[in-house]
Order: structure tokens, then C-alpha cells, then sequence
């Protein structure tokens, strides 16, 4: 007997905050949570400048336009942290 799965839609359906976290709905029901510290982009941005965000790439990516940042759902259920930017 076989298994009947929903296929995986992993395109943005809301983008939100907690105090210490970014949390991501997707259009397939699941929610994506994780450490905004990973971030720091929007780890130092202000409440108005993190609710201010845009879907990109089909719906498959987050942009902040305010901070230039942008984050993929894949890069999110892989769970990768921002690259650390070395001092000079």
C-alpha cells in the first residue's frame, strides 16, 4: 500500500518575527523557524525595516529592501547561517 504526500510547495506565504527569531510560513503549511542571530543584517535592523520585506525569484526567496538582504526558503530548510564577514 502506498503512501499519498502532498507535494512540497517551499515558496514564501508570510514572513515574521519574534523577539529572537525569524520565522517563515510556506505555501504548503509548513513554518520555518530559526535564530535571527544567524542574521545579522536583520538582527540590527528595526522592527519597520524587518516588516518591510518582498518575495523574490518566483516566490522562492525573501528580499529586504530597506537592508539588502535576501535569504532562499532552501537556504532556510538547510538551516545556513549568514557567511561571517571577516575583519580587515
Amino acid at each position: 500500500m502506498g503512501i499519498l504526500a502532498a507535494a512540497a510547495d517551499e515558496r514564501v506565504a508570510d514572513v515574521r518575527f519574534d523577539e529572537d527569531r525569524l520565522i517563515v510560513d510556506l505555501m504548503d503549511g509548513r513554518t520555518i523557524a530559526v535564530p535571527l542571530a544567524w542574521y545579522p543584517r536583520l538582527f540590527e535592523a528595526t522592527p519597520a525595516q524587518r516588516a518591510h520585506w518582498e518575495k523574490i525569484g518566483a516566490g522562492y526567496g525573501i528580499h529586504w529592501p530597506d537592508i539588502d538582504e535576501d535569504l532562499s526558503t532552501e537556504g532556510l530548510l538547510r538551516g545556513a547561517p549568514a557567511p561571517r564577514v571577516k575583519a580587515a
